[in-house]
């Protein structure tokens, strides 16, 4: 009997995820500024992946009699002032910055989802672990961010090499100062569901304490975590930007927004074009994610669900 039932149980749950599924497309869908954040993005993301493929102009390639150009059919967004094509650079500048994003988001979440759980759940380690969140929020960032990367930067290139140290390096940094407001989120979602009686049933059934914290806590907390993922890759984005702004990121051979932008900049009464590219790109780009960030949240809180 228990046999034969497992498979019906499973045909009765599939139909009600898809259902949920679909209300929470429906949800995400009427939040017209989602839905515009998401096609944005989109668009981003197939420019940088398969823009190369048609515009192949190579990033690094120097022609010095096209230096400093303006915007033209050959060079739809300009040259900068060593002759190289600024779509280009562009279009490869932005698979480093969305790299960079997406994985110091991961590393961020991770951290944060980790520290969150622990905190709310286990209660002798919830203070010790919001003291250690407290003291990261309380650090000046930018200014440990630079101590580190300067501390650093040299070893991890002479390892790894100039691209791969300088992209570890800055994941790292950026995933270790960014995951507090996560574990803050997830740590209050922990504290409002443990006393469910879900939670104190499977308690009694004798369940183990990590099975309750990854098969009944950790996809309740989902909505939130889902929504810090968002807003994580425009923090990371930015981070990333300042820091090669600040020219601490990655070296001018492999251009990122920021990247551009600092080399732009001695060269915004000449070529205008060299810092509204690049700037567009990352404002674009944290604009819809920001705004895909919101309907996440609106479609995953159920006090705006619509009867």
């Amino acid at each position: 009997m228990t046999d034969a039932s497992q498979p019906d149980m499973q045909l009765e749950t599939l139909p009600q995820e898809r259902s949920r599924a679909m209300q929470l497309w429906g949800r995400f869908r009427d939040h017209k500024g989602g839905i515009i954040g998401a096609a944005v993005f989109l668009i981003i993301i197939i420019a940088v992946t398969i823009g190369p493929y048609i515009h192949t102009i190579d990033p690094q390639f120097l022609d010095i009699r096209s230096k400093n150009q303006g915007p033209s059919m050959l060079h739809p967004f300009g040259t900068d002032n060593l002759g190289r094509d600024m779509l280009a650079q562009v279009l490869a500048g932005g698979r480093l910055s969305l790299s960079v994003g997406m994985v110091a988001m991961a590393l961020s979440l991770f951290l944060g989802t980790v520290v969150g759980l622990l905190s709310g759940y286990i209660k002798w380690l919830d203070g010790p672990l919001m003291r250690l969140t407290d003291l990261f929020l309380a650090l000046p960032l930018l200014p440990l961010l630079l101590v580190i990367i300067m501390l650093f930067r040299e070893t991890l290139r002479a390892i790894f090499g100039p691209e791969t140290g300088i992209f570890i390096l800055i994941v790292f940094v950026i995933g270790i100062t960014s995951w507090m407001h996560t574990a803050r989120i997830v740590r209050g979602d922990v504290l409002s569901i443990k006393n469910q009686e879900f939670i104190l049933a499977a308690k009694s059934g004798g369940t183990r304490e990590y099975n309750i914290i990854l098969r009944h806590l950790l996809p309740n907390v989902m909505s939130s975590i889902m929504v810090s993922a968002t807003l994580g890759i425009a923090t990371a984005i930015i981070t990333e930007s300042a820091l090669s702004f600040l020219g601490l990121g990655f070296p001018s051979d492999f251009p990122t927004w920021g990247r551009l932008l600092y080399d732009g900049a001695n060269f915004l009464q000449i070529t205008p074009s060299r810092v509204l590219w690049p700037g567009l790109a990352i404002s674009l780009t944290v604009l819809s994610v920001n705004y895909m960030g919101d309907a996440f949240r609106d479609a995953l809180d159920p006090h705006k669900v619509k009867h």
